[in-house]
């Protein structure tokens, strides 16, 4: 069913259940979407046929379940559901994560010091993606979204976005690193736990929040 040279990107684009995949691998489906399948896995050190085998199960058992194709969403609705969906989840997540992430590093970070650049890798998050969720909504989409768009005004606003998404994947690995991929000690506390479940959760939706934008929305906007 896959090519080992399809791009990840497009695997995600055709078949949603497999973000989950790449993911679990820690294999980037947004700013290095372009990868193809057999060099991510080679990235990871992963054999790319047992990786081709994960999105082949996943495939096969979402078989015959309804799946929205986001790519036939017009520019309006799928910026609208961007900032539905995505930002104000951000919005919402974030301060409690911020204060979580504090309290944890306060508390327990004597035991494990990983958790003290956990707390850094978190505050550099929020004071990344907030301001990038003003931009976007008061710049970039506006201009998306324009009876008389200006392609000269659109192309440095978009690869703004691209940059700005690289340094948000890059604090991403930084979070994950210090988290030990989410994974928790026995004589974590509650707080502790809670803190992994909702980083893991953030990883997860701004995962799917810069898919949408790097490989749904941005290439409406490409240079024909």
């Amino acid at each position: 069913m896959f090519d080992r040279n399809q791009t990840v990107a497009s695997v995600v684009l055709d078949h949603s259940e497999c973000a989950a995949i790449f993911q679990r691998n820690r294999i980037d489906f947004c700013c290095r979407g372009n990868l193809s399948i057999e060099a991510a896995a080679q990235d990871r050190g992963i054999a790319v046929e047992a990786l081709l085998a994960e999105l082949h199960r996943a495939t096969e058992e979402r078989q015959g379940e309804p799946q929205e194709d986001l790519r036939a969403l017009s520019t309006p609705r799928l910026i609208a559901r961007i900032i539905t969906k995505h930002h104000e989840y951000l919005r919402q997540a974030m301060p409690f994560i911020q204060a979580l992430a504090s309290k944890v590093s306060r508390v327990h970070g004597e035991h494990n010091p990983k958790l003290r650049e956990l707390h850094a890798a978190v505050e550099a998050l929020a004071g990344e993606l907030i301001p990038h969720l003003e931009t976007e909504e008061v710049e970039l989409f506006p201009a998306l979204t324009a009876k008389d768009a200006d392609p000269a005004r659109i192309a440095p606003l978009l690869a703004t976005m691209q940059a700005e998404h690289l340094g948000v994947a890059t604090l991403l690995e930084r979070i994950r690193a210090a988290a030990d991929d989410f994974t928790w000690p026995d004589w974590a506390c509650n707080s502790y736990r809670t803190l992994f479940q909702e980083l893991k959760q953030l990883e997860s939706d701004t995962f799917a929040h810069v898919y949408l934008e790097n490989h749904v929305l941005q290439p409406r906007f490409a240079p024909s």
